[in-house]
Protein backbone atom coordinates (compact mmCIF):
# COMPACT_ATOMS: atom_id res chain seq x y z
CA UNK A 1 0.00 0.00 0.00
CA UNK A 2 1.30 2.98 -1.23
CA UNK A 3 1.98 5.68 1.66
CA UNK A 4 0.14 8.35 1.30
CA UNK A 5 1.85 12.25 1.99
CA UNK A 6 0.36 15.83 2.89
CA UNK A 7 1.00 18.02 -0.01
CA UNK A 8 3.00 21.08 0.88
CA UNK A 9 3.65 23.63 -1.68
CA UNK A 10 6.99 24.94 -2.49
CA UNK A 11 7.50 25.78 -6.22
CA UNK A 12 5.79 28.32 -8.78
CA UNK A 13 4.61 25.37 -10.71
CA UNK A 14 2.73 23.38 -7.91
CA UNK A 15 0.99 26.62 -6.85
CA UNK A 16 -0.05 27.41 -10.88
CA UNK A 17 -1.18 23.77 -10.84
CA UNK A 18 -3.23 23.52 -7.95
CA UNK A 19 -4.68 27.04 -9.18
CA UNK A 20 -5.86 25.92 -12.63
CA UNK A 21 -7.70 22.83 -11.11
CA UNK A 22 -8.96 25.02 -8.14
CA UNK A 23 -10.22 27.54 -10.81
CA UNK A 24 -11.53 24.61 -13.50
CA UNK A 25 -13.83 23.32 -10.27
CA UNK A 26 -15.08 26.79 -9.49
CA UNK A 27 -16.12 27.14 -13.04
CA UNK A 28 -17.78 23.97 -13.03
CA UNK A 29 -19.60 24.52 -9.86
CA UNK A 30 -20.93 27.83 -10.70
CA UNK A 31 -22.53 26.58 -14.32
CA UNK A 32 -23.98 23.80 -12.70
CA UNK A 33 -25.64 25.61 -9.91
CA UNK A 34 -26.95 27.96 -12.44
CA UNK A 35 -28.49 25.02 -13.71
CA UNK A 36 -30.57 23.90 -10.56
CA UNK A 37 -34.13 24.26 -11.08
CA UNK A 38 -37.35 21.57 -10.23
CA UNK A 39 -37.60 19.60 -12.89
CA UNK A 40 -34.24 18.81 -13.69
CA UNK A 41 -32.63 15.43 -13.38
CA UNK A 42 -29.45 14.53 -11.34
CA UNK A 43 -27.79 13.16 -14.28
CA UNK A 44 -28.05 15.54 -16.16
CA UNK A 45 -26.19 18.10 -14.12
CA UNK A 46 -23.56 15.25 -14.05
CA UNK A 47 -23.41 15.01 -17.49
CA UNK A 48 -22.60 18.57 -17.41
CA UNK A 49 -19.89 18.38 -14.86
CA UNK A 50 -18.44 15.53 -17.22
CA UNK A 51 -18.21 17.54 -20.16
CA UNK A 52 -17.08 20.98 -18.63
CA UNK A 53 -14.18 18.81 -16.93
CA UNK A 54 -13.29 17.10 -20.39
CA UNK A 55 -13.04 20.43 -22.25
CA UNK A 56 -11.17 21.84 -19.97
CA UNK A 57 -8.34 18.87 -19.73
CA UNK A 58 -9.23 18.00 -16.34
CA UNK A 59 -10.71 14.36 -15.16
CA UNK A 60 -13.47 13.49 -12.43
CA UNK A 61 -11.66 12.19 -8.72
CA UNK A 62 -14.74 10.27 -7.39
CA UNK A 63 -14.09 8.03 -10.96
CA UNK A 64 -10.19 8.10 -11.06
CA UNK A 65 -9.52 7.11 -7.90
CA UNK A 66 -12.85 4.78 -6.29
CA UNK A 67 -14.48 4.61 -9.86
CA UNK A 68 -17.59 6.21 -8.61
CA UNK A 69 -20.22 6.03 -10.96
CA UNK A 70 -20.63 9.42 -12.00
CA UNK A 71 -18.45 12.60 -12.88
CA UNK A 72 -19.56 14.19 -9.24
CA UNK A 73 -21.61 13.89 -5.91
CA UNK A 74 -24.77 14.60 -6.31
CA UNK A 75 -27.00 14.84 -2.23
CA UNK A 76 -30.60 14.80 -2.09
CA UNK A 77 -31.91 16.28 1.11
CA UNK A 78 -30.82 13.64 4.13
CA UNK A 79 -28.15 12.71 1.58
CA UNK A 80 -25.14 14.45 3.32
CA UNK A 81 -22.69 12.91 1.12
CA UNK A 82 -21.65 10.56 -2.41
CA UNK A 83 -25.45 10.86 -3.83
CA UNK A 84 -25.24 9.06 -6.92
CA UNK A 85 -26.42 11.35 -9.88
CA UNK A 86 -29.25 9.39 -11.53
CA UNK A 87 -32.51 10.02 -12.97
CA UNK A 88 -34.46 11.80 -10.05
CA UNK A 89 -35.86 14.75 -10.97
CA UNK A 90 -35.11 17.83 -8.33
CA UNK A 91 -38.62 19.70 -6.94
CA UNK A 92 -39.06 22.79 -5.51
CA UNK A 93 -38.15 22.99 -1.96
CA UNK A 94 -35.45 20.66 -2.11
CA UNK A 95 -32.11 20.91 -0.84
CA UNK A 96 -29.25 19.45 -3.72
CA UNK A 97 -25.36 19.27 -2.75
CA UNK A 98 -22.73 19.13 -5.45
CA UNK A 99 -19.15 18.15 -4.85
CA UNK A 100 -16.88 18.36 -7.84
CA UNK A 101 -13.23 17.19 -7.58
CA UNK A 102 -11.32 16.69 -9.96
CA UNK A 103 -7.44 16.05 -11.47
CA UNK A 104 -5.23 17.85 -14.15
CA UNK A 105 -1.69 17.18 -14.69
CA UNK A 106 -1.09 15.52 -11.64
CA UNK A 107 -3.05 17.84 -9.41
CA UNK A 108 -6.08 17.52 -7.78
CA UNK A 109 -9.05 20.00 -5.84
CA UNK A 110 -11.71 19.39 -4.20
CA UNK A 111 -15.31 21.65 -3.50
CA UNK A 112 -19.06 21.38 -2.83
CA UNK A 113 -21.88 23.23 -2.03
CA UNK A 114 -25.47 23.24 -1.11
CA UNK A 115 -27.57 24.67 -3.90
CA UNK A 116 -31.36 25.52 -2.93
CA UNK A 117 -34.16 23.94 -5.99
CA UNK A 118 -36.59 26.81 -5.96
CA UNK A 119 -37.53 28.31 -2.67
CA UNK A 120 -36.62 26.46 0.20
CA UNK A 121 -37.89 26.84 3.90
CA UNK A 122 -36.76 29.32 6.33
CA UNK A 123 -35.36 26.67 8.31
CA UNK A 124 -33.18 25.39 5.42
CA UNK A 125 -32.26 28.97 4.34
CA UNK A 126 -30.86 29.07 7.89
CA UNK A 127 -29.12 25.80 8.16
CA UNK A 128 -27.16 26.77 4.88
CA UNK A 129 -26.19 29.85 6.10
CA UNK A 130 -24.58 28.19 9.12
CA UNK A 131 -22.87 25.70 7.51
CA UNK A 132 -21.37 28.60 5.17
CA UNK A 133 -20.80 30.81 8.46
CA UNK A 134 -19.09 27.52 9.92
CA UNK A 135 -17.20 27.05 6.55
CA UNK A 136 -15.72 30.89 6.90
CA UNK A 137 -15.05 31.01 10.79
CA UNK A 138 -12.69 27.46 9.97
CA UNK A 139 -11.19 29.22 6.99
CA UNK A 140 -10.16 32.00 9.38
CA UNK A 141 -9.15 29.74 11.81
CA UNK A 142 -6.72 27.92 9.65
CA UNK A 143 -3.05 29.44 9.97
CA UNK A 144 0.71 28.10 9.67
CA UNK A 145 1.74 27.43 13.28
CA UNK A 146 -1.70 26.45 14.73
CA UNK A 147 -2.99 23.42 15.94
CA UNK A 148 -5.28 21.91 13.11
CA UNK A 149 -8.09 21.50 16.06
CA UNK A 150 -8.37 25.51 15.57
CA UNK A 151 -10.20 24.58 12.96
CA UNK A 152 -12.76 21.98 14.09
CA UNK A 153 -13.30 24.69 17.59
CA UNK A 154 -14.17 27.26 14.93
CA UNK A 155 -16.64 24.66 12.61
CA UNK A 156 -18.01 23.35 15.78
CA UNK A 157 -18.49 26.99 17.57
CA UNK A 158 -20.74 28.47 14.93
CA UNK A 159 -22.52 25.34 14.38
CA UNK A 160 -23.12 25.42 18.14
CA UNK A 161 -24.30 29.14 18.34
CA UNK A 162 -26.83 28.34 15.30
CA UNK A 163 -28.87 25.35 16.65
CA UNK A 164 -27.25 22.83 14.29
CA UNK A 165 -25.17 19.78 15.24
CA UNK A 166 -21.58 18.87 13.02
CA UNK A 167 -22.47 15.32 10.98
CA UNK A 168 -19.51 13.45 13.34
CA UNK A 169 -17.81 11.46 11.18
CA UNK A 170 -17.61 13.27 7.76
CA UNK A 171 -14.35 15.74 7.43
CA UNK A 172 -12.09 17.74 5.66
CA UNK A 173 -8.79 16.37 4.31
CA UNK A 174 -5.61 16.84 2.78
CA UNK A 175 -4.93 17.13 -1.00
CA UNK A 176 -3.01 18.21 -3.90
CA UNK A 177 -1.53 15.25 -5.36
CA UNK A 178 -4.59 12.51 -4.51
CA UNK A 179 -7.98 13.25 -3.50
CA UNK A 180 -7.92 12.12 0.09
CA UNK A 181 -4.45 12.60 1.79
CA UNK A 182 -3.45 13.83 5.47
CA UNK A 183 -4.46 14.70 7.38
CA UNK A 184 -8.32 14.46 8.71
CA UNK A 185 -9.77 18.04 9.35
CA UNK A 186 -12.43 17.41 11.51
CA UNK A 187 -15.46 19.63 11.94
CA UNK A 188 -15.38 20.12 15.84
CA UNK A 189 -12.46 20.30 18.26
CA UNK A 190 -10.40 17.17 19.57
CA UNK A 191 -7.87 17.28 22.17
CA UNK A 192 -5.64 14.74 19.71
CA UNK A 193 -6.33 17.08 16.62
CA UNK A 194 -3.01 18.87 17.70
CA UNK A 195 -0.90 18.68 14.76
CA UNK A 196 0.93 22.34 13.55
CA UNK A 197 -0.40 23.07 10.72
CA UNK A 198 2.94 23.89 8.07
CA UNK A 199 2.94 26.46 5.40
CA UNK A 200 2.40 25.79 2.18
CA UNK A 201 -0.41 22.50 3.26
CA UNK A 202 -3.24 21.93 1.47
CA UNK A 203 -6.29 21.07 2.37
CA UNK A 204 -10.31 21.07 2.44
CA UNK A 205 -12.37 22.27 5.09
CA UNK A 206 -15.69 21.27 4.74
CA UNK A 207 -18.39 21.27 7.91
CA UNK A 208 -20.88 19.07 7.53
CA UNK A 209 -23.91 20.40 9.72
CA UNK A 210 -27.80 18.81 10.02
CA UNK A 211 -31.00 19.78 12.41
CA UNK A 212 -30.95 16.55 13.21
CA UNK A 213 -29.00 13.76 15.75
CA UNK A 214 -26.16 14.49 13.88
CA UNK A 215 -25.19 10.61 12.72
CA UNK A 216 -25.01 9.00 9.57
CA UNK A 217 -25.91 5.43 7.70
CA UNK A 218 -24.56 4.18 4.50
CA UNK A 219 -27.13 3.24 1.88
CA UNK A 220 -28.03 0.62 0.07
CA UNK A 221 -25.94 1.64 -3.14
CA UNK A 222 -22.76 0.95 -0.73
CA UNK A 223 -22.23 5.09 -1.96
CA UNK A 224 -24.42 7.37 -0.53
CA UNK A 225 -24.52 9.02 3.25
CA UNK A 226 -27.39 9.87 4.42
CA UNK A 227 -28.42 11.15 7.69
CA UNK A 228 -29.36 8.20 10.33
CA UNK A 229 -32.36 10.32 11.22
CA UNK A 230 -33.76 11.26 7.80
CA UNK A 231 -32.73 14.99 8.87
CA UNK A 232 -31.58 17.62 5.94
CA UNK A 233 -27.68 18.20 5.68
CA UNK A 234 -25.91 20.85 4.04
CA UNK A 235 -22.41 21.27 3.13
CA UNK A 236 -20.03 23.88 1.80
CA UNK A 237 -16.04 23.05 1.02
CA UNK A 238 -13.11 24.73 -0.02
CA UNK A 239 -9.32 23.66 -1.22
CA UNK A 240 -6.95 25.94 0.06
CA UNK A 241 -3.29 26.70 0.96
CA UNK A 242 -2.29 27.30 4.30
CA UNK A 243 -0.42 30.36 4.89
CA UNK A 244 1.15 33.20 7.73
CA UNK A 245 -2.12 34.86 7.31
CA UNK A 246 -5.44 33.45 6.33
CA UNK A 247 -5.44 30.43 3.52
CA UNK A 248 -5.03 30.97 -0.10
CA UNK A 249 -8.67 29.41 -1.41
CA UNK A 250 -8.25 27.80 -5.05
CA UNK A 251 -11.88 26.82 -5.21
Amino acid sequence: KIKLECMIVTTDAEMSGLCEIGKIIKEVLDAVEALVTPGIKTIELDQVVGRMLSERGARSAPMLAYDFPGFSCISVGDEAAHGIPGNRVLKEGQLVNIDVSAEKDGFWADSGRSIAVGKISNELQLLCASTQAALAAGIKAATSGAPIHNIGRAVEDVAVAAGFKIIDGLVGHGVGRNIHEPPEVHNRYSTSGNEILQKGLVITIEPFLTSGIGNYREGRDGWTLLTLDGSPAAQYEHTMIITEKEPILLT
